[in-house]
């Protein structure tokens, strides 16, 4: 194995400019220092682990800037983010101290204004641009085929590939007049599959000609637009394609031939996250590092482990070191790298100023949080009410009975890891889980009007309590989360047990992720209202409140075929 020594430090800057790094702390770590001064990674990732509140941030932001400054880097880093908003926000962490929650892709596709998406897509730049981040991980521009797709779903802004398009194309303006460069992603296609790529490879059995009706709609669009200086590359397979089972992040006919040659796409190219199952299970993150500089990637993504980190870089200096990596190839690529700092990192005055010109969060958070509340309540959707359940107000209800799901990890990119949040309280009964402080906020939400609220789990019937409560209630709220997919299923068996007692009690269910669960419960509960809100975020259930009690009229439209 080459190491440092064996390379020039030119070489070493050059290839460290090649990959995009995170690191588990909410400080300039010996971890970070590391791969920024030692091994000069020009790109970082920011995740919600690194941020305590918007000033913090936007300090940290500026100390890695001047370590990089300070560790001879030509340009400032760029320094990215996964903000897709809805479910996948970073930038917005729990304690509510950093940027405001807009609405995600499937959530803005039924407001039916692509409009607003660019607005509330600007609007969560501008606050992202704010705390020194110049790059987003976003549109998604997935095309969610597959009903259980348990990755994507309601990170897609539907099933319709040009509807898709349309707002990732508004997405990627609103990120761009903000000065913040939109990422589309994960090409070629990440919709249509029921395999999550966190934990496993999905193979796409696809034709080119297959993906060009509609996996690659979005993305042509969003070249044809000029609104797409990077890409990201996903790790699923194709074998139809490529004629094998390596990941499109790693595969040449993907990102060369089809991305490069055949799309004509100039901008850079990054791969997800190495450090997914889908690629470092089979490959490890050393020699998939290669392997996407070989297929033609500019930036090679890892994400958390120090040592995956640098045997990546470290493999990499082995390769060009021997020919593996063309030493041309790598320095056009550079090339890209360096036009797309230029463009939204600036320069080094601009990035260190003490006082810069962008308005603070303060400036801009009042006017974003009317802005969002107005944006959520065009997002909900009320799919049925045979029975004339809503609104909940006209029958002067004050004895409600909320029954959410308990929360195990369902979608490693949506929910923290187990470690750090994994049920919906711990044993003392504190709040966790991603989506367990929304389900509160919802409790809270309602107000007097409700009597109790019940957690059901997947290892029992409700219990004769939550019965008995259900039974004696005037109205039952029933939260599902991904109830369509095997490992939601016992969700709509809760359902079926409320609608069982039989007690005249009115039913409203509410699809707080996946509105493919309606159609389970439109099954089991015939009479019940269906609302979709497409996410769990406070944000979105307060608004479902709103519509319940006729504060607001549903009038978001749901944006793929519910069919099973």
């Amino acid at each position: 194995m080459v190491n440092k020594a064996d390379l020039s430090e030119a070489t070493r800057r050059e290839i460290g400019q090649h990959f995009v790094v995170g690191f588990p702390e909410p400080t300039i770590s010996e971890h970070i220092t590391t791969l920024i001064r030692d091994y000069y990674v020009g790109n970082v990732i920011i995740f919600k682990r690194n941020i305590e509140s918007f000033e913090h941030i936007k300090a940290l932001v500026s100390k890695l800037q001047q370590l990089a400054k300070d560790s001879g880097h030509e340009r400032p880093l760029m320094v990215g983010i996964d903000q897709e908003n809805g479910l996948v926000s970073a930038f917005n962490p729990v304690n509510g101290q950093c940027g405001t929650q807009f609405p995600g892709a499937m959530a803005l596709a039924a407001t039916g204004s692509p409009e607003l998406a660019e607005k509330t897509s600007a609007a969560s730049g501008r606050e992202l641009r704010a705390a020194g981040i110049n790059w987003a991980y976003s549109p998604v521009c997935d095309v969610n085929s597959d009903s259980l797709n348990p990755v994507i779903g309601v990170r897609s802004y539907g099933d319709d590939p040009t509807q898709a398009a349309q707002y990732a194309e508004a997405v990627a303006k609103g990120l761009l007049s903000s000065s913040i460069a939109p990422c589309a992603k994960h090409f070629p296609g990440h919709g249509d599959t029921h395999v999550d790529s966190h934990l496993a490879l999905p193979v796409i059995r696809k034709t080119k000609a297959q993906l060009h009706e509609t996996e690659l709609l979005p993305f042509i669009q969003l070249m044809k637009a000029g609104v797409l200086p990077t890409v990201m590359t996903g790790h699923m397979a194709l074998p139809l394609v490529t004629e094998s089972d390596v990941p499109c992040s790693l595969s040449r006919v993907i990102t060369t031939e089809t991305l490069r040659n055949d799309l004509k796409f100039d901008g850079v190219v990054v791969t997800d996250c190495l450090e997914m199952d889908a690629v470092s299970a089979i490959y490890g993150c050393a020699d998939g590092s290669v392997r996407a500089l070989e297929a033609g990637a500019d930036i090679v993504m890892i994400c958390h482990r120090l040592d995956r980190q640098v045997s990546g870089i470290e493999a990499a200096y082995e390769a060009l070191k021997t020919g593996r990596i063309s030493a041309d190839e790598l320095s056009r690529s550079g090339q890209r790298i360096a036009a797309l700092k230029d463009k939204f990192a600036g320069s080094w005055d601009v990035v260190l100023d003490p006082a810069p010109a962008s308005p603070s969060l303060a400036d801009i958070k009042d006017s974003n949080l009317k802005l969002s509340k107005e944006a959520y309540d065009l997002t909900v959707a009320l799919h049925a009410d045979p029975s004339g359940v809503l609104p909940l107000s006209s029958a002067g209800i004050k004895d409600i009975v909320l029954i959410t799901p308990e929360m195990a990890r369902i979608n490693p990119a949506v929910d923290a890891p187990p470690e750090e949040e994994s049920t919906l309280r711990t044993a003392d009964g504190a709040v966790r889980n991603t989506a367990g402080p929304s389900y509160i906020a919802l409790a809270n939400a309602l107000g007097p009007a409700l009597a109790t609220h019940i957690v059901s789990n997947p290892r029992s019937p409700l219990s004769k309590d939550a019965i008995a409560h259900s039974a004696s209630a005037a109205a039952v709220i029933f939260a599902a989360r991904n109830a369509s997919g095997d490992a939601g299923a016992w969700q709509i068996e809760r359902l079926r047990e409320v609608v069982a007692l039989e007690s005249g009690a009115k039913v409203l269910v509410i699809s707080t992720c996946t509105p493919y669960d309606l159609v389970d419960a439109a099954r089991v509960a015939p009479e019940a209202a269906l609302l979709a809100t497409f996410e769990f975020t406070k944000e979105a259930l307060e608004a479902a409140v709103r519509v319940a009690f006729e504060e607001v009229k549903a009038t978001g439209q749901i944006p793929v075929r519910l069919t099973k």
